[in-house]
């Protein structure tokens, strides 16, 4: 018999006695059940105990969160978080340094817990923690506890980093600028200082005040501290004020910050994990934000020293030694010059940069390319002026629209996704990346023209054939700017061609009535064939990410569906898993007939909580939730595009419901395109052997003729 939902059978443990399997009615207030369990063993004064889980983070169970236990968790009767947070407030003060380590060792461990938190920081906790750390007394290990525990409870968001004095501000930026500190103070150190650079205006001041870049880059050697380093550089590059953002960039860049990550981390020797990644994407993002001022510039066409610029250009193209002398020659010749040069105002092509975006960043871009690549811009330039008027690749027009281009694709000034890892190893290989990122792709539209034969009229086709080809060859992820040339050269006209061709078969190449009718015929067994693949994904299972105000925790979690598709199981991780995790190793489970429902996005409950800023964006766009009985759900963040779609995709197969994601319909097209040419092949390759005069019949419904070049 089914016992009613408001039962749970779960086993609670109490050291030195053998464990009670109790029926915990859910109905019945906490501390009841407190008391009985306490009866059992004898104890009094219930009331100074409370209910722990005994795996993974062993929080303490309340009111609130007493709806996720499940049928056979292990519980572990434990003295209150009130009691515990009294005693180990006391043992931390204690003379014995033996007794004050283990105090401390502990308190790291329980202030990751929310209740334990509340209870301690309302006890004062966080000032004595302070004073310790104050005080300069704590070496070692107990000073790493110590700040481990700190910066757990100030997560929790109860007190403002405000509070913060500055005397422990400057004491945990001394760590930080001492040659030998241990590696784990270093860590929590600079932790503690991004923290309070992210959460408050005023401490980014007095951060700042007291750490400089170089300090911090000078930190980059280590691997076990690169990441924290970073994650400072780029919280306080992403608080500083408008202008000191300039300041500091032209720092970093004589610091040699970008050479400094490209041999130690991007060419290290170890691979890059996540939150790395995210924080050379973030770098990435915040460096590229410096153009945006440029970005958003309108020429002003009676600023002389703009128009110099333009000047500059026509003198290079043409060498301007030898100007006529009168005024009108003069202006006949510089309209005709401008006009060659390809602007679209031949008279004042100041008016060609008065759009924004991009504005002033697009004649910046062309004088670099005129002066540093003068021999690639003549030749550009002049090719094109000699070409017949209806060829010409009007390079002004060009150079504008692909730096406006540009700045799409690489979403120059956004704010960084807090999910996104998509940083690319070549923008660390030059000082100049942009500019010289836009030399190669100014050489590339040249030649995609010429391969088009393209006129005036095909201006905006070449563009999306331009836009594609650096898109694919940012996604295959150079190493090097040379490297993006050599993926560029293999992306030509043709190419791109065939690729669009053979990624349109499934949707443009079938479309007779014949066809329409066998992909119809095909596409259930198809689409039953995916549903076995993503089922048997999930009964791989996936590891999850846990979100929290600290990426470099890096605390993970996974979920796997068992083998007879009838329960989730699922545990908390200490790291990434390689490879799949045991069952046993999941503690806890859910019934597949329990799951009411599968939501996305902003509809999911942990997402509803986050605020709606920039940086949550691509987090909202690989959030799901698992609905099931009774009003419980289970959070998902997944680690990618493809695990979102596997997951959604699998859950809604195993809910019997449509599966309607994007890798859904792309796998679908793919895979019935390739059943149909080969059933269309097995007719073409069909040996008729002699027969007798054919019978008339009735006409077939594949009367067609498929051609195969």
């Amino acid at each position: 018999m089914t016992p009613p939902a408001d039962i749970v059978k779960v086993a609670i443990e109490w050291p030195g006695a053998n464990a009670q399997l109790i029926e915990m009615d859910q109905r019945r207030p906490l501390s009841s059940v407190i008391r009985e369990v306490c009866d059992g063993w004898s104890l009094s004064g219930s009331e100074q105990f409370a209910l722990r889980y005994a795996d993974g983070p062993q929080l303490y169970i309340t009111e609130q969160s007493r709806a996720d236990i499940k049928n056979g968790t292990i519980l572990r009767l434990a003295i209150s978080p009130a009691r515990a947070a009294r005693q180990l407030l006391d043992r931390i003060q204690s003379h014995s340094i033996d007794a004050r380590l283990e105090a401390l060792k502990e308190l790291a461990k329980l202030s990751a817990d929310p209740t334990f938190a509340t209870e301690f920081i309302n006890m004062e906790g966080i000032g004595t923690l302070a004073r310790l750390v104050e005080s300069g007394t704590h070496f070692g290990e107990m000073l790493a506890f110590t700040l481990t525990a700190f910066l757990e409870l100030m997560d929790h968001g109860i007190v403002s980093w405000d509070l913060i004095s500055i005397s422990f501000i400057k004491q945990i930026a001394g760590y930080v600028n001492q040659p030998m500190v241990d590696v784990s103070i270093l860590q929590r150190s600079l932790a503690i200082l991004e923290s309070m650079v992210l959460n408050s205006h005023s401490l980014y001041h007095r951060v700042a005040q007291e750490i400089t870049v170089g300090q911090l880059i000078g930190h980059l050697s280590n691997q076990e501290i690169q990441t924290y380093a970073i994650a400072l550089i780029n919280a306080l590059f992403l608080k500083a004020p408008e202008d000191r953002r300039q300041e500091m960039a032209s720092t970093l860049a004589q610091k040699h910050l970008r050479s400094i990550i490209l041999n130690h981390v991007i060419r290290g020797n170890r691979p890059i994990k996540a939150e790395m990644a995210h924080q050379l994407y973030v770098l990435q993002v915040l460096t590229f934000n410096l153009l945006e001022e440029r970005m958003m510039t309108k020429m002003d066409p009676n600023d002389q020293a703009q128009r110099d610029i333009i000047f500059e250009l026509r003198r290079i193209a043409f060498d301007g030694e030898n100007d006529p002398t009168g005024t009108e020659k003069r202006k006949a010749m510089y309209t005709k010059d401008y006009k060659m040069l390809g602007f679209t105002n031949h008279v004042n092509p100041a008016l060609d940069f008065t759009h924004t975006p991009p504005g002033m960043l697009a004649l910046d871009n062309m004088l670099y390319l005129a002066k540093v690549h003068q021999d690639t811009y003549i030749r550009i330039v002049l090719e094109n002026s000699s070409r017949e008027d209806k060829h010409e690749c009007p390079f002004g027009r060009c150079a504008i629209e692909l730096t406006r281009m540009l700045c799409e694709i690489l979403q120059v000034g956004e704010l960084p996704n807090e999910g996104c890892n998509d940083y690319h190893p070549m923008f660390f290989t030059h000082d100049r990346a942009w500019e010289e990122f836009f030399c190669v792709c100014i050489q590339l539209l040249n030649k995609t023209w010429k391969e088009m034969r393209a006129t005036a009229e095909d201006f905006n086709k070449v563009m999306q054939v331009v836009r594609e080809q650096i898109t694919r060859a940012l996604a295959m992820k150079p190493s090097s700017i040379d490297q993006l040339k050599n993926k560029l050269r293999g992306l030509s006209y043709s190419e791109i061609l065939r690729l669009r061709q053979s990624e349109r078969m499934s949707q443009d190449d079938f479309q007779s009535p014949p066809i329409i009718e066998l992909r119809e015929r095909i596409q259930p067994e198809i689409l039953e064939l995916i549903k076995q693949q993503r089922l048997n994904r999930l009964c791989e299972g996936s590891c999850f990410r846990k979100l929290g105000n600290r990426r470099r925790q890096e605390k993970f979690w996974f979920c796997r569906l068992s083998l007879n598709h009838k329960v989730l199981h699922y545990g908390d991780l200490d790291e990434s898993p390689q490879g799949e995790v045991p069952f046993e190793l999941l503690s806890d489970k859910i019934p597949v007939s329990d799951i009411k429902s599968v939501v996305t996005g902003k509809d999911c409950p942990h997402m509803k909580e986050k605020s709606a800023l920039k940086q949550n964006k691509e987090v909202l766009e690989l959030a799901f939730s698992v609905l099931y009985d009774p009003d419980e759900t289970l959070n998902f963040v997944a680690p990618n595009k493809y695990e979102y779609c596997i997951w959604t995709d699998g859950l809604c197969a195993l809910l019997g419901r449509e599966m309607g994601s994007d890798l859904t319909r792309s796998d679908l097209d793919t895979l019935i395109s390739m059943e149909m040419k080969l059933r269309l092949l097995d007719l073409e390759n069909i040996t008729i052997p002699e027969a007798p005069p054919p019978v008339p019949k009735e006409p077939s419904s594949y009367n067609f003729t498929y051609n195969y070049s």
